[in-house]
């Protein structure tokens, strides 16, 4: 039972307030502050971390990747025919290791992915930085963001801000989009930080219990934007960076827009408001209280149960997860996906149907550029990297803005979603890209027309 902060003690009190306002206010600052210091524009304190991790990482420790993918299928290969009775005292470690036979096979082809390209042995296709050593790099920066993230995540989610935040703006975000207010966070996090650490955000505020699966869900596929200097790097990328500000500007209220429709479509719309575990969030205001008041007394409950040995713990829990679960997926599935986007003509056939709805909203080169629309399931940068400089000016504007509104990365975020059990599959995954891209493309086209 959680104990319930008594604010006329003036130590409770004291303790609560130095909590909110020290541990929420380095959150804050770690997550949402903007830094200048980047080539891009402007980064965040969290992304200053990783970024110096992710090169430690780059340079030093070229085997440590290794070691991560044969630890997860080993052990997941070895359990599969022994379960130790100590996996059963702990169930977060039980479920990391006791997995399906899919997701054992997909350890498994991480494991022979990542052995040929650190070791550069095995067919050269997988060596290619397109496919197998893309994917490589990527888990890379994923395990850099796993061991920052996870340890100063506490800071913003557990101190108070999220309930504050979410409380005061319930009467914005509720009706809108159809989730508490506190998801406010989270969309401030991708915007200035990156769109798998505002999943990662909301994975974890789910098994909480303050999201419902149809809430997380909905906020992971519709307020995980990519962040503000990413951006900027597919505008370069396309050569529309003299449109940037067009660009963006329509990418957020095209976003913010697919967000209120895509909530209320199938499969976001039927999804179960179930928690997992207990619910505790609580957004509601009492008719005796202000919206303000009530606000700030929710916050410091939650502050004052905030604890530094249990934010570490979690910590460690999460980090070994996202290292053991998500790291393989993103090198099989990843590397997957990019053979079959650069070393086959799969997506040219099956983007036929989208070339002639591009061509029926009148843009330019639609067979052509059709299956950049579809390859940005697979990952972000993609269609940014297969579209052809010499397509006309327009195209690539709507490319890029369609790139950054799609969300649903497989790379990035996909296999965060679904291994966070909120009720998307890969095949629910493809419904809400493929609805978010042919709602988003006349709309991007008519901004085009302002170029």
């Amino acid at each position: 039972m959680e104990k319930t902060l008594d604010l006329t003690e003036k130590k409770n009190n004291f303790t609560a307030v130095s909590k909110f306002l020290c541990c929420s206010g380095f959150g804050i600052f770690m997550f949402l502050c903007p830094l200048n210091g980047t080539q891009e524009g402007f980064t965040t304190g969290l992304s200053l971390l990783t970024d110096m991790l992710d090169k430690f990482l780059q340079q030093n420790i070229p085997g440590l990747l290794t070691a991560i993918v044969a630890i997860s299928a080993l052990s997941a290969v070895i359990a599969l025919f022994n379960k130790p009775k100590i996996l059963k005292k702990y169930k977060w470690l039980y479920e990391l290791i006791v997995v399906s036979k899919t997701y054992l096979l997909t350890r498994i082809i991480a494991l022979i992915i990542t052995i040929c390209v650190v070791f550069k042995m095995g067919p050269v296709i997988l060596q290619s930085d397109s496919t197998g050593a893309g994917m490589i790099s990527l888990s890379q920066t994923l395990i850099a963001i796993a061991v920052v993230l996870s340890f100063i995540l506490p800071f913003l989610t557990d101190c108070g801000i999220m309930e504050f935040t979410g409380i005061l703006l319930k009467p914005l975000i509720r009706p809108l989009f159809r989730v508490p207010g506190r998801a406010s966070v989270d969309l401030i996090a991708s915007w200035l930080a990156s769109s798998n650490t505002a999943v990662l955000i909301t994975a974890g505020q789910y098994n909480s219990g303050f999201y419902s699966k149809r809430e997380a869900a909905t906020i992971m596929t519709n307020f995980s934007l990519v962040s503000i200097p990413f951006c900027m790097v597919v505008a370069q990328t396309l050569n529309i960076t003299a449109h940037f500000l067009l660009l963006y500007s329509s990418v957020t209220i095209i976003g913010l827009l697919l967000a209120v429709i895509g909530a209320r479509l199938y499969p976001l719309g039927n999804l179960p408001d179930s928690y997992r575990g207990e619910k505790k969030i609580n957004e509601e205001v009492p008719k005796d209280s202000s919206l303000f008041r009530w606000a700030m007394l929710e916050a410091l409950q939650r502050a004052d149960q905030f604890s530094l040995k249990k934010a570490m713990y979690d910590g460690i829990k999460m980090t070994i997860g996202i290292l053991m679960d998500l790291i393989p997926i993103v090198i099989a599935w990843g590397t997957i996906g990019s053979l079959l986007v650069n070393e086959t003509p799969i997506f040219h056939w099956i983007s036929y149907p989208m070339g002639a709805y591009m061509n029926l909203l009148g843009i330019s080169d639609a067979f052509n550029i059709a299956p950049a629309a579809l390859v940005g399931f697979i990952d972000m940068f993609i269609p940014a990297l297969i579209t052809n400089a010499a397509t006309p000016e327009k195209t690539r504007f709507i490319i890029a803005g369609l790139s950054l509104v799609q969300i649903v990365y497989l790379t990035e975020v996909g296999s965060i979603i679904v291994k966070s059990n909120v009720g998307l599959n890969l095949k629910k995954l493809f419904i809400i890209f493929l609805e978010r891209t042919i709602i988003a493309l006349p709309l991007l086209a008519l901004v085009a027309k302002l170029l």
